[in-house]
């Protein structure tokens, strides 16, 4: 199974989870004259959704991140030491069990595709396992801050046994992020994951990100 433990220290810019609620309720104010909706729960694009971690006892319909299968094209995927490799999950989350999976060895990392989301999208869910002895994957989200530019945002350590299993439900921060940049940029916010094996190799599949509130 694929449990929490611990929050993250990135190379990369990061900011305290609190931040950016922290950020949204200062601009408030400003944002009453604006014809932009602060919480906006519609969808933001025309991503199919499924029930993909039902068996599991999640009934939440979700939508697969770009590529996220990746048994296709992995446009917009940045693999930084990670590669495709053959394995799937078992489970035939996306409706079929595929042939193909990322591998991410030790210090290697990976990132989505930028994908829209606001505050009917405040989860997301993937399935991992380890490909060898202990390994712990870190996960991020990463946004293009109105103020700040691209920001790396630590959810999670978590350690993957030698069997597939669904990861718990992780933040996007997306209603914080979709009050910043409906009150800075009129705009929905977009996304990208991170995920970084900081000890032994790692294979990673069928991303979902859930939009909750969109029943």
């Amino acid at each position: 199974m694929i449990s929490f433990l611990a929050s993250l220290r990135s190379p990369r810019r990061l900011l305290p989870l609190g931040v950016l609620g922290g950020l949204a309720l200062a601009v408030l104010p400003a944002a009453s004259a604006q014809a932009t909706p602060l919480i906006n729960t519609d969808a933001c694009d025309n991503a199919t959704l499924t029930q993909p971690f039902q068996q599991f006892g999640d009934p939440s319909y979700y939508k697969l991140v770009p590529g996220g299968d990746f048994e296709g094209s992995l446009s917009g995927w940045t693999l930084s030491g990670a590669k495709r490799m053959s394995g799937s999950e078992p489970f035939g989350a996306t409706g079929t069990v595929g042939g193909s999976s990322l591998y991410v060895p030790a210090g290697a990392s990976v990132q989505s595709p930028y994908t829209c989301v606001d505050a009917a999208y405040p989860t997301f869910r993937f399935f991992g396992r380890n490909n060898g002895l202990l390994s712990i994957v870190a996960v991020s989200i990463v946004y293009k801050e109105p103020l700040l530019g691209t920001t790396t945002l630590p959810v999670g350590l978590f350690a993957l046994s030698g069997s597939w299993a669904p990861s718990a439900g992780m933040t996007t921060l997306s209603l914080p992020q979709g009050i910043l940049d409906a009150v800075l940029t009129g705009q929905t916010p977009q996304v990208a994951l991170r995920f970084t094996s900081v000890t032994g190799s790692s294979q990673i599949d069928d991303v979902f990100i859930d939009p909750h509130m969109m029943r």
